[in-house]
């Protein structure tokens, strides 16, 4: 989402005064116009500073700090990530791609094809496309030791980015992405189409497929963000919006774009109806009826966040009389959508062991996971408790940022930064009305989170890890991101502690700035990170 606003500098003109005087024969003290050229020089300048300031306060006050604040930041570092990164080396951008391309072109449910190995799905790319795909694929997995960038040959790339888009196809597996619903495509769907309709090359499709993902990113979380821009949780909300993980995912291609900016558009929503107890806007309202229904197919791990809905009182919609069950309507669509659509899916996960490592390529059981789940769930909790035991500092890590197939962890410094705006964010926020967010709601809200982070793990479990394997494998710290808004908002519910000032008022300002700052710096450290490593 971008905002601008009108500028209203005075214009200033000046004027010197004739002087019709005889010079005198020797003259080495200053003109008098010359004084007033000057003084009327700075008079214009502080004039026209003003009138910045005036027209910036109105940009912010209007459609909110935070809003403007995260438009600048995620335009400049999402264009930059999606720049920097190489073709394909975005978290799976081969197969995301692929389904992205196969959207694009109709194909909207899972497409069997042949695989010498086992059930795969996948779907026809060109092949001037597959050509870059494979060149990436072995680079990003050939990688020199340090110091050497891990980028082998930049010529290699800007020649197979350069080629034209052929007319000849041949088949990509993408069986891991096959199992997503056409819906967080939908943006990347249209930047491929709006490329081919333009005659773009192969790296012109690609860099215009992820900048449509970006475009979706910054429209859909800054309406979330406008929708908070009275009150001071927008700097909770704008801290997570603008991790480095969530930027660099908002620059490449991936489904996870859009799932992000939903979950936290309803996120925000939620924090404003059911927790800061306000009424909704008829946007605000379409907006998150809207997203009941998407999130839940975007990603199914996330279905009860949407469902969340039913918890809001219908006055906080302007709902009255029988237009109250419109809610609850939409709850059930979503929940509807969301098992039609596990259903046609569900093929997919006996495909998906051809993920890993060849010797385990048939180990990968979804139905023999459940039986053991069902039968011996005191094995399937040991088996959770090693995983946490031995990979927790990693999913740590990878919440603020594990960039892409390079694996590329955010310097400590970025990791620092994010908590000091978390801890700061945090600390000016609003007070929970325990008369909006009873305990009663705030419970359901936590075991809801609860119940979501468990779907994490359960079905990394069934559809990603071996069986009899000594961890649930595949689980990432970005997974928990799109859950972040409404935890912390039960924390802040339940955790009375704000930071104020001597005098006992909690300032926005001072706040406000070291939030946006340390974001900066976060996102500042982890490109010259990522660029130092891949480019060298």
């Amino acid at each position: 989402m971008t905002a601008s606003a009108d500028r209203a500098a005075a214009q200033t003109e000046v004027r010197t005064p004739p002087d019709t005087a005889p010079l005198p024969t020797v003259d080495t003290a200053p003109l008098p116009a010359a004084d007033l050229d000057t003084t009327g020089a700075v008079d214009v300048d502080k004039h026209r500073e003003g009138a910045l300031r005036r027209s910036a306060h109105q940009v912010a006050t209007r459609f909110g700090a935070a809003t403007v604040a995260f438009t600048v930041l995620v335009a400049i570092f999402g264009g930059l990530f999606s720049v920097l990164t190489p073709p394909f080396w975005g978290h799976d951008e081969i197969t995301q791609f692929g389904r992205a391309y196969q959207v694009a072109h109709g194909g909207f449910g899972p497409q069997r094809i042949h695989d010498d190995r086992g059930i795969a799905y996948g779907g026809d790319v060109p092949s001037s496309i597959t050509a870059l795909m494979g060149y990436a694929l072995k680079d990003y997995t050939t990688n020199p030791d340090e110091p050497d960038p891990m980028v082998d040959n930049p010529g290699g790339y800007e020649r197979l980015a350069n080629a034209a888009v052929s007319d000849a196809t041949e088949p990509v597996w993408f069986t891991n992405t096959a199992a997503y619903s056409p819906v967080p495509y939908m943006p990347a769907a249209i930047g491929i189409r709006l490329s081919e309709l333009f005659g773009l090359d192969v790296g012109g499709l690609v860099l215009l497929t992820r900048l449509a993902g970006l475009l979706a990113y910054l429209t859909v979380v800054g309406f979330g963000l406008f929708a908070l821009r009275a009150h001071r949780v927008q700097w909770l909300a704008f801290t997570i919006a603008v991790l480095p993980i969530a930027v660099f995912q908002a620059g490449t291609v991936t489904a996870d774009t859009m799932t992000n900016a939903l979950a936290i558009l309803v996120s925000a929503l939620l924090v404003k109806a059911l927790f800061l107890g306000e009424r909704l806007g008829r946007v605000e309202v379409a907006a998150l009826l809207t997203a009941t229904i998407l999130l839940p197919v975007s990603k199914p791990t996330y279905v009860l966040l949407a469902l969340l809905i039913v918890l809001v009182p219908a006055d906080r919609f302007g709902f009255t009389g029988p237009r109250r069950w419109i809610p609850l309507g939409f709850a059930a669509a979503g929940a509807l959508v969301f098992a039609l659509w596990m259903k046609i899916a569900a093929p997919t996960g006996d495909g998906m062991g051809l993920m890993r490592p060849s010797h385990q390529w048939h180990s990968v059981r979804p139905g023999d996971q459940l039986s053991g789940i069902l039968g011996n769930p005191l094995e399937f909790v040991h088996v959770f408790g090693e995983s946490i035991a031995l990979r927790d500092q990693r999913w740590f890590s990878q919440f603020f940022g594990e960039l892409g197939f390079a694996y590329i962890d955010v310097p400590a410094v970025s990791m620092l930064a994010c908590l000091l705006a978390l801890a700061v964010s945090l600390g000016i926020a609003d007070r929970m009305n325990a008369a909006t967010a009873d305990f009663r709601r705030t419970l359901i809200v936590a075991l809801t989170v609860a119940a979501s982070v468990a779907m994490i793990y359960v079905t990394l479990y069934m559809s990603f890890t071996p069986v009899g394997y000594y961890i649930i494998d595949g689980v990432q710290g970005r997974y928990f991101v799109p859950l972040a808004i409404i935890a912390l908002a039960v924390v802040l519910r339940w955790m009375p502690l704000r930071l104020t000032d001597v005098a006992g008022r909690t300032s926005n300002t001072g706040p406000a700035g070291t939030v946006i700052v340390a974001s900066t710096v976060a996102l500042i450290a982890a490109a010259a990170k990522y660029y130092s490593i891949v480019w060298g």
